[in-house]
């Protein structure tokens, strides 16, 4: 065998890797796309709205301070006995 022959081969060997190696990188790329796109249907379903929390949270808050309002009275109105 001859040196151009050899070449050829190993040339051929690399290219056929290279090109599997591509083929195998594309497929996992249109997978990951496929895969954020049921993400991104996904999230609006299963996490709640930034604007939503905060709207919860001030209500919790509000509840909390007329807790806090109650027991204040109580414990005035027990300290006067």
């Amino acid at each position: 065998m001859d040196y151009q022959t050899l070449f050829n081969i190993g040339l051929g060997l690399f290219g056929s890797i290279l090109g599997w190696l591509g083929r195998e990188l594309w497929a996992a790329v249109k997978e990951l796309r496929g895969d954020l796109q049921s993400l991104r249907k996904d999230i609006n379903d299963n996490y709640v709205l930034k604007d939503d929390y905060k709207d919860l949270k001030k209500d919790i808050f509000d509840l909390l301070h007329r807790i806090e309002d109650k027991l204040d009275k109580k414990i005035d109105k027990r300290a006067t006995d």
